[in-house]
């Protein structure tokens, strides 16, 4: 028995004193519940809006100041003509327009019936069905507490309007996401796992007294992984085209190039990652724990990055799937050019160039 339990504890030896062993028994499941408790939520926070006020009276006035004093909406601005409304949608600076009509309260007071039209950025219809909801509910709330008259009950009347996606289709939200997630596995996970193989299968040193220069040998193993990925691509445009009826409003060439920095930059973050680890089944851990559940939960692929806490927020930014999933909806859904999408377009370059500059100087460091 005392040889069992010295050998038992030899193997609490083993496990407590490597680093990595450690983060991945404790380090992975903390980052797992804190990530899903905060990230999941079916709640609406701050989420950006306008308002048209084509009235501009004191009944429109209070309404508005209902609105975002309820700590669910954020005024992003106040728009003076509907040709606005498509350029602000299209900017991705708001997710709904709440539009209200000439002489509100004239004919709130007269008629005891006005109109609101609430316009929703449908390219997410589970938030634009929050959003809609959460706005009538405020509204609805406002005209309880009106002053009422014999007989007479004013009503306000609300239009919704869904652009994007106007049937709500869950399938245009979520082929973007799987794009980006795909994309991503495909070339950041295959390549760290690859290049990671040499190394812990003793063929690095071969390559290494090669004629080939590192740069040679890390382009040459990851060119099979472009193609792959163009080819994945290419099968998901056409599904999404033909047999799921998306829309593609924008440029096909323009969404390629954008493919391209992306399947570039989550190659270069696989190369990356396989500088840092010396087997295959560390790398997979890193990669499906670093970038398959942050990419998954933290993108806005499934839940709105608006939702989050500040914290996550801004840890997403650095989660180059979140840029390239507003990229692709603004091409297919609402027929942006680059001029709508060049910020989005910067971010994952200056990502993309980051991380091939480390890749490369962290590789040439173990060559030596």
């Amino acid at each position: 028995m005392k040889k069992f339990l010295g050998f038992v504890k030899k193997e609490f030896y083993h496990i407590f004193r490597d680093f990595r062993t450690l983060l991945i028994l404790f380090g992975i499941p903390i980052a797992q519940v804190l990530i899903f408790g905060f990230a999941i939520t079916t709640e609406i926070k701050d989420a950006k809006i306008a308002f048209l006020d084509l009235s501009k009276d004191n009944i429109t006035e209070e309404i508005s100041n209902k609105i975002i004093s309820s700590n669910y909406f954020i005024l992003e601005r106040n728009l003076e003509s509907y040709k606005q409304i498509e350029e602000e949608f299209k900017k991705g600076s708001i997710k709904a327009v709440i539009v209200f009509e000439p002489e509100f309260a004239k004919k709130l007071e007269k008629e005891y019936k006005a109109n609101i039209q609430i316009i929703a950025d449908a390219s997410d219809p589970n938030l634009a069905n929050m959003l809609i909801n959460y706005t009538t509910a405020i509204i609805m709330d406002y005209l309880r507490g009106m002053e009422t008259y014999p007989n007479n009950f004013p009503t306000i009347d609300t239009e919704i309007k869904m652009i994007y996606n106007p049937e709500l289709k869950s399938v245009f939200k979520f082929v973007p996401g799987l794009m980006a997630v795909i994309l991503l596995l495909i070339s950041a996970l295959m390549t760290s796992v690859s290049i990671t193989r040499e190394k812990e299968f003793g063929t690095m040193e071969v390559l290494l007294v090669s004629p080939l220069s590192p740069f040679q040998i890390i382009v040459g193993k990851v060119i099979p992984y472009i193609f792959i990925a163009f080819i994945d691509a290419g099968i998901i445009l056409y599904l999404a085209k033909f047999v799921f009826k998306m829309p593609f409003e924008g440029s096909l060439i323009l969404l390629i190039l954008q493919c391209v920095l992306y399947v570039i930059t989550a190659l270069s973050l696989g190369i990356l990652i396989s500088t840092l680890t010396n087997n295959q089944q560390i790398a997979m851990m890193l990669s499906l724990a670093a970038l398959l559940l942050p990419t998954v939960l933290l993108s806005g692929y499934i839940f709105p990055v608006e939702n989050m806490p500040e914290a996550l927020q801004w840890i997403s930014n650095f989660i180059p799937a979140r840029w390239f999933i507003i990229i692709v909806k603004s091409i297919m859904l609402k027929g942006s050019n680059i001029t709508y999408i060049w910020e989005e377009s910067l971010i994952l370059l200056i990502m993309c160039l980051f991380f091939i500059i480390v890749s490369l100087r962290r590789f040439k460091i173990r060559l030596e």
